[in-house]
């Protein structure tokens, strides 16, 4: 695989196929003056995702924010090596800064990866159900999003092709390990619905466009329907 353009300025630059087998999918949003990441990998894969991005034309320099969307090993890995050739800020919610900033084994979810996690400072930390941030010439939005861990969040985006949302693990799963709760998960798939993406990028199931979004979030309501 090689990385792509899934939208008008927006970007596939890692993933399981494309950097490292135990990388969730990273996507990139050209914002103009800065590029802006959402998640970053496992971390054995970062250099690739930085490849990537230089293959794409662009200077992985000019990456100014990096959102870690939850605490998983998977997600957050790669921080470390991006921060380091980027000097990017990280944003992350409050409810997940243990894992984030102290590395707790069995939040991160590392143990079972097999791959050792550097602990990161988090610069904006989000907290309560909504924020908005101007980043370049675009503006993010991030909603808590919680279930699959407790400080899971989403972010999307009004861009050309409408509204764009990166919802990183709707798919789950949960364990009472990673603090999940499949109750507060429903209400948060109930607020994507609500947001009528017309694109949703998820973290490891790939990208749906116009009805296959509403109809991906639902499928994943009655796969937990009985739990």
């Amino acid at each position: 695989m090689v990385p792509e353009e899934i939208g008008k300025r927006i970007y596939l630059v890692g993933g399981a196929g494309l950097s490292h087998p135990a990388d969730c999918s990273v996507y990139l949003v050209d914002a103009g003056e800065e590029l802006f990441l959402i998640d970053a990998g496992a971390g054995p894969g970062a250099g690739a995702i930085l490849r990537n991005v230089e293959a794409l034309g662009f200077d992985s320099s000019r990456i100014g924010h990096l959102v870690a969307t939850h605490c998983h090993i998977d997600h957050i890995g790669g921080i470390s090596r991006i921060r380091e050739a980027s000097g990017c800020r990280v944003i992350a919610h409050q409810e997940d800064r243990d894992g984030i900033e102290f590395g707790d084994p069995r939040l991160t979810a590392a143990d079972l990866y097999g791959i050792e996690y550097w602990p990161e400072k988090i610069d904006n930390l989000l907290e309560g159900e909504e924020a908005s941030k101007e980043i370049g010439d675009l503006e993010f939005h991030f909603i808590a999003t919680p279930g699959h861990t407790p400080g899971s969040i989403a972010v999307y985006l009004d861009a050309e092709e409408g509204r764009v949302l990166f919802g990183q693990d709707v798919h789950g799963p949960f364990s009472d390990g990673w603090g999940s709760d499949i109750y507060r998960w429903r209400r948060s798939m109930e607020k994507l619905l609500d947001l009528e993406a017309d694109l949703l990028c998820e973290g490891h199931a790939g990208v749906f466009r116009g009805e296959e979004v509403r109809a991906y979030i639902e499928s994943q309501l009655r796969r937990y329907s009985r739990i």
